[in-house]
């Protein structure tokens, strides 16, 4: 969906490709439920018994169920740009009300949150981030809605894998503010947040090697090393920094 005419907010439009992949069971088992695991493993800071998560770029909410086991949310708000997806992510909202009885739904930019301040205990970004334009607006608002000792849940793709020829074949995002697993880490870091190594996870998962898809490696053709390859994957448990 392109934005309206009146609006103002720089988007780059999905392909009806990426719409399809986002509800697939690859996406749900092989990228959300990972990341969700990975994300929840690098948090050290105490949270509620029944915290409250936004759920930013929340799609068309393959990932409510899987925050609701995570975490035991006493309520979701997913927000996205998209007015297609959040129809769908009705649909997924309403087969966690066995779970989770609130889930409200927003149509908003993430980069002018329509939500008070100090509203929420997690900020969730799974796979959001590089489709914005305004990346340090984005930064602001997910500090602002967050309490005290809040906490973001910050999952990305990187450039090397954003630009591969695969993912420009099949998806569309705004290159021009693609980062690197280390320029995300400064960012977020200069946008008020806390966090050490232990919070930070840099997965190379077989469906982010755009070139070979992990297949030397399974084959013992090829090792990869921390430290000697380009990162593909970022997940990041930082906290609001006080």
């Amino acid at each position: 969906m392109s934005p309206s005419p009146t609006s103002s907010v720089p988007f780059v439009p999905e392909t009806a490709f990426g719409i399809w992949f986002l509800r697939t069971h690859t996406w749900e088992h092989h990228v959300l439920r990972v990341a969700i695991n990975d994300l929840k493993r690098l948090i050290d800071t105490p949270l509620p018994a029944a915290p409250v998560i936004v759920d930013v770029g929340c799609g068309q909410g393959i990932s409510f169920r899987l925050l609701a086991d995570a975490f035991k949310p006493c309520r979701i708000v997913g927000i996205d740009y998209h007015e297609a997806s959040l129809k769908l992510a009705v649909n997924a909202a309403a087969a966690c009300r066995n779970q989770l009885a609130d889930i409200e739904l927003l149509h908003g930019d993430c980069a002018a949150l329509p939500l008070p301040d100090a509203s929420a205990d997690i900020v969730f970004c799974h796979q959001t981030f590089h489709h914005l334009v305004e990346q340090d607006r984005a930064l602001a608002e997910f500090r602002r809605v967050l309490k005290p000792g809040g906490v973001l849940l910050f999952a990305e793709s990187t450039d090397a894998y954003i630009r591969s020829w695969v993912i420009r074949l099949l998806f569309r995002h705004p290159m021009h503010v693609q980062k690197s697993a280390d320029g995300y880490l400064d960012m977020i870091r200069r946008s008020g947040f806390s966090f050490t190594e232990r919070n930070v996870s840099l997965p190379y998962l077989w469906w982010s090697r755009a070139k070979d898809f992990g297949l030397l490696e399974r084959l013992g053709l090829y090792r990869p090393q921390p430290g000697k390859r380009r990162e593909t994957l970022v997940n990041v448990a930082a906290v609001k920094a006080t």
